[in-house]
């Protein structure tokens, strides 16, 4: 049965905070969902409650480890979407605990409560024989969620893009003080970014087709680029002058082996590990177009969160001279 907006009805989101997550909390506010922002700090979940009305979304403690934690969070829910995933271990929060164990743990106690719709957003790449932790790591993740939730739709973005990314933004910085960026073994690595308000549509349109039950879609834009072309593309929108310089694989191991020990490191040796593996749609796969969405291309939205980071900054003269390495 779709659920109809017009109905009033409770939501999990688990890990509702993050990048992904406020755009789909937004999306189910404006259809009238009654939203549970589930997060470790309900402090940085704060900032959501305006995107729907008095008491419409709430954050609560929700500990993914803890079987009474996650248990309370969805009581009582009638869907359940799992957003939490990591970048790179910290202490206790390993790859392991948030997606072997964490995502699993979430589809088994949503059962138990008796949650009808569970969505699962895992990544593109998810394999349990890639040598990544992560990406192998997010296949037990999918795995365990299919055993103890069987109706579980599966959404596998690949590089998600919008204004708050981790991606565009991160090397867009980085051009304003480096002298160069780096093309990590050549910049060879074929990516094809979905931009994040199409993942949100996508969980709309499983939440609206009961026929999206025990299905997984691989979510990706309209076209594949190399890391190289992703960089050049940064500085075109930038309008900054960088040599882009090879780093050898096995030099960016060395690397994201030193980075790993930042408190946000920049780079870790898994990412490097994950990147010598191409990050696009299977050929096989069900897609956004088999959700009925049209994918956003790249060039339409990162020039509108880009321009920031431009040579005088975001209003500046079109004809500006570009930074040749100075910095701005």
């Amino acid at each position: 049965m779709a659920y109809r907006a017009d109905v009033p009805k409770t939501v999990t989101v688990v890990g509702g905070s993050g990048f992904i997550g406020r755009y789909i909390v937004h999306d189910l506010a404006q259809r009238g969902w009654r939203v549970r922002v589930a997060v470790r700090n309900t402090d940085r979940a704060l900032f959501l409650r305006p995107m729907g009305g008095v008491g419409q979304i709430v954050p609560i403690f929700c500990n993914i480890r803890d079987d009474a934690s996650v248990a309370a969070s969805v009581a009582g829910s009638d869907m359940v979407i799992n957003l939490v995933g990591l970048l790179y271990e910290r202490g206790r929060q390993t790859f392991a605990a948030a997606h072997s164990e964490g995502a699993p743990r979430v589809a088994r106690l949503a059962k138990e409560a008796g949650v009808g719709r569970m969505i699962h957003v895992s990544a593109v790449g998810a394999l349990r024989t890639s040598p990544s932790k992560y990406a192998k790591t997010k296949a037990e993740a999918e795995e365990g969620v299919l055993a103890a939730f069987p109706e579980a739709t599966i959404l596998r973005p690949s590089i998600v893009f919008g204004p708050e990314d981790g991606f565009f933004n991160l090397f867009a910085r980085l051009s304003r003080y480096a002298p160069a960026l780096p093309l990590i073994g050549g910049g060879r690595t074929r990516f094809q970014p979905v931009y994040v308000g199409d993942v949100a549509a996508a969980v709309m349109a499983c939440l609206d087709d009961p026929k999206t039950e025990g299905q997984t879609f691989e979510l990706g834009g309209p076209k594949v680029y190399s890391f190289k072309e992703l960089m050049a593309l940064i500085l075109k929108e930038t309008r900054r002058k960088r040599a882009l310089i090879s780093v050898p694989w096995s030099i960016a191991k060395l690397q994201g082996s030193v980075l790993s020990m930042m408190p946000k490191p920049l780079l870790t040796r898994d990412q490097v590990v994950l990147l010598q593996s191409d990050n696009v749609v299977a050929e096989d796969a069900k897609t956004l177009a088999d959700l009925g969405i049209e994918a956003t291309p790249v060039e339409t939205i990162v020039p509108t969160y880009l321009d920031k980071y431009r040579v005088g900054g975001r209003y500046a003269p079109s004809g500006l001279a570009s930074d040749n390495g100075s910095g701005a």
